[in-house]
């Protein structure tokens, strides 16, 4: 028995996200069809987290056990043969058995992307919010210097949050400009649902004139007189690394 590691990389835009679910077709259904298709066998993966409809991924990690003895050239290669153009496998490696996509793993990098146009991008509309307006990126980066450490992110999670505790770790929060491009790029030991999402439409609010640094700090204090955090669409959203 042999468990193997996947890192895949996606276009979310058609899909409802990683998760198999009976209201349409999902990344993880795409991959286990793929791996039946090229072993003639049903077989689950398991993976590092779930990317909501419409978010991409460049890094998501996913691991699958098997008794098949295949080439790592093959589970790479092989399972590409079988997958629509918009995922790919771009790397597989034997892990050891107590390997877990999402238990063994540290830490998670996103970033998002903002165009920053009044003229929409066709090329960029997938992958990028377009904000016209012009932004404060200073009162931006202030406000972002508050998530890092440990907080309670209660206020930053969409309804349907499972997760058993709200408390995580935000390891730093880069924003750079480029051109037309605004990229947040956010690291932390785990989210919460739609919690980057969250972040970047608080941040943008910021940069906006629409919200005061300091409401960082109250919404992290679950202050409910600031108001609720704006979300950021998922087509800007790409998760682009998880660590061990």
């Amino acid at each position: 028995m042999a468990k193997i590691k996947l890192t895949l990389e996606y276009d979310g835009t058609h899909y409802v996200g990683w998760q198999v679910q009976p209201n349409g077709v999902s990344v993880q259904q795409r991959v286990e069809l793929a791996l039946k298709q090229l072993l003639g066998e049903t077989v689950r993966v398991h993976s590092s987290g779930r990317t909501d409809a419409g978010v991409h991924a460049s890094g998501m990690v996913c691991h699958l056990t098997t008794e098949r003895d295949l080439p790592m050239s093959a589970w790479r290669e092989g399972v590409n043969r079988f997958l629509p153009d918009s995922i790919a496998v771009r790397t597989a490696e034997p892990v050891a058995d107590d390997f877990h996509a999402r238990f063994s793993a540290k830490g998670k990098r996103y970033c998002y992307t903002i165009l920053q146009d009044d003229v929409r991008s066709p090329l960029l509309m997938r992958t990028s919010w377009q904000v016209r307006q012009s932004l404060d990126l200073s009162a931006m980066r202030r406000a972002a210097g508050l998530f890092v450490g440990e907080h309670d992110f209660a206020a930053f999670r969409t309804s349907g949050c499972s997760a058993e505790t709200t408390c995580r770790k935000v390891y730093s929060v880069d924003l750079s400009s480029t051109d037309r491009l605004l990229l947040i790029d956010v690291s932390g030991s785990g989210f919460l649902k739609n919690m980057v999402r969250m972040m970047v439409g608080t941040l943008v609010e910021i940069g906006r004139g629409k919200r005061q640094v300091t409401d960082i700090s109250e919404l992290l204090l679950r202050n409910r007189d600031v108001g609720p955090s704006l979300t950021a669409p998922p087509q800007g959203l790409c998760l682009m690394e998880v660590w061990y």
